[in-house]
């Protein structure tokens, strides 16, 4: 049996780890930390149970597809429940609007805030289907060794159905002028990694994701959906080693990787996959002449946020919240220059709370509730005490002025995380939360590509490489690189 050895443990690497196995591989996963999951890490604390990481499950055809390929349903490992309404968006105090779960009966209130919207709403989605279905249907799954990949009529023909040309913000501003529906449209953007005005209009694909498809929730938190692809991947074989942190990746003369070098061992290998972020793979495992891309080439990436988050124990219900809830009472342009084109802590950030124990109350001791803060903010902003006390303080008051609830009377406990942490755990480049920005000029052939350039038996998966950030986008670019090393690394 070949072997393949997988450096981390995230979504990619889960995915590629049961495709690779079910194929008859021998697969050892090295995990640096104590448990499976990358940034899908989960820890306790005084009952309470934490997502450390993604908290929305969206694309729930993604995540079928991945277990119905081995003849699994998602139903088997875990409950899903669809939130409805799928999020609160605050827009001022006094003022907040619940996101029906009914797409329909949003195009109704569209109407209401500015008339006709609710027809243009339809043809807005009309729009952003076909850029789902030939972007995740199709163009995700190339695995961007060439511009030849996309020489085919379908393919073609869908760019020019994706506007990749235009921007976001133009596209949206084509059907919509009210800044409420526009903040409602804009909010995954602040995650891609660029302002409105530099994401490719690729991305309206998200709200169809958001109205149409839906926003989901695996009961136990999103950490059961890691646990389920363990139990998978152990099922087809897979070997898990924790607390193993890859040190080196040995390269034979002939530009062969032959093993990887751990805390405490060495792990033989035909063909190592690094699940791991890739610039720490290829900085600090290989020697310098095995090494594609150069310091400064890193150094020039754009990167998605980083992110200051909170996990806090409140000691009460808590009042007018959902299970999602976004603070849109600032002004989105300020705090995304703030984050993307003159990199500074934000002065009055937008921020996203989380209060995943109203939908299930396993996740907080009876009569508690389990909130979950994050800030976006610059990559590679370093964040210190005297940061996450001030930002706490901020988010505090307003959740207290929105909300009526008292974080910072109430709260038994609030655990920041940040930037300095994600490069502690994940060796996140610039403490980076999201991975690559998703720019027209890092997309496709133009991310870091999945094959190293100078190892032969080297392949990369995850945020950092095609097709980008986000859970689906993960399970997909796993099973990508599988099928990379299934074709030129045969058993």
């Amino acid at each position: 049996m070949k072997k393949v050895v997988i450096i981390g443990s995230g979504f990619a690497a889960l995915s590629a780890s049961c495709f690779l196995a079910r194929a008859g591989y021998s697969v050892s996963v090295l995990e640096k930390n104590s448990m499976a999951g990358g940034r899908a890490r989960v820890f306790n604390k005084d009952g309470f149970t934490f997502d450390m990481g993604p908290s929305w499950y969206w694309m729930p055809d993604v995540f079928d597809r991945f277990f119905a390929c081995f003849n699994k349903k998602c139903s088997e490992y875990y409950q899903l429940e669809r939130l409805d309404p799928s999020y609160r968006v605050f827009f001022g105090e006094g003022d907040w609007y619940d996101v029906p779960a009914d797409w329909k009966k949003l195009a109704s209130d569209f109407d209401g805030w500015e008339p006709g919207a609710g027809k243009r709403l339809e043809e807005f989605l009309r729009d952003a289907e076909i850029k789902y279905r030939e972007g995740i249907g199709n163009l995700v799954f190339k695995p961007g060794k060439s511009i030849l990949e996309f020489a085919n009529f379908r393919t073609i023909k869908g760019f020019f159905e994706l506007n990749l040309l235009s921007d976001f913000k133009r596209h949206v501003g084509r059907y919509f002028s009210h800044p409420k529906i526009l903040k409602i449209l804009e909010f995954p953007v602040l995650f891609l990694g660029a302002t409105p005005e530099k994401t490719p209009a690729l991305y309206s694909l998200m709200n169809y994701a958001d109205i149409k498809l839906g926003t989901w929730y695996p009961m136990g938190g999103m950490h059961r959906i890691v646990e389920g692809m363990v139990s998978l991947a152990k099922e087809l074989g897979v070997s898990f080693h924790y607390n193993q942190e890859a040190t080196k990746i040995n390269v034979d003369r002939s530009g062969k990787a032959v093993s990887v070098d751990t805390n405490s061992g060495t792990f033989d290998a035909d063909v190592v996959l690094s699940g791991a972020d890739y610039a720490h793979t290829e900085q600090k495992l290989l020697e310098n002449q095995w090494r594609s891309y150069s310091t400064s080439y890193w150094d020039s990436r754009v990167m998605a946020p980083s992110s200051i988050l909170y996990y806090c124990g409140f000691t009460k219900k808590v009042d007018n919240l959902k299970h999602h809830n976004l603070f849109f009472d600032e002004d989105f342009g300020v705090h995304s220059k703030e984050i993307y084109e003159k990199p500074e802590w934000p002065s009055r950030p937008l921020f996203y709370l989380s209060a995943p124990s109203l939908t299930d109350s396993s996740l907080a001791p009876e009569g508690k509730e389990n909130l979950f803060l994050l800030i976006p903010t610059a990559p590679g902003m370093i964040e210190d005490k005297q940061i996450t006390d001030r930002y706490f303080a901020y988010v505090s008051d307003k959740v207290r002025r929105h909300t009526g609830n008292d974080l910072e009377a109430d709260t038994l406990f609030a655990l920041p995380y940040g930037a300095s942490n994600f490069i502690a755990d994940y060796h996140a480049l610039r403490g980076n939360a999201y991975g690559l920005a998703n720019t027209l000029l890092q997309t496709a052939i133009l991310k870091p590509a999945m094959r190293s350039k100078k190892v032969r038996n080297l392949v990369f998966a995850g945020q950092l490489t095609v097709p980008g950030p986000g859970v689906p986008p993960a399970l997909i670019s796993g099973e990508v690189a599988a099928t990379e090393i299934m074709k030129d690394f045969p058993i």
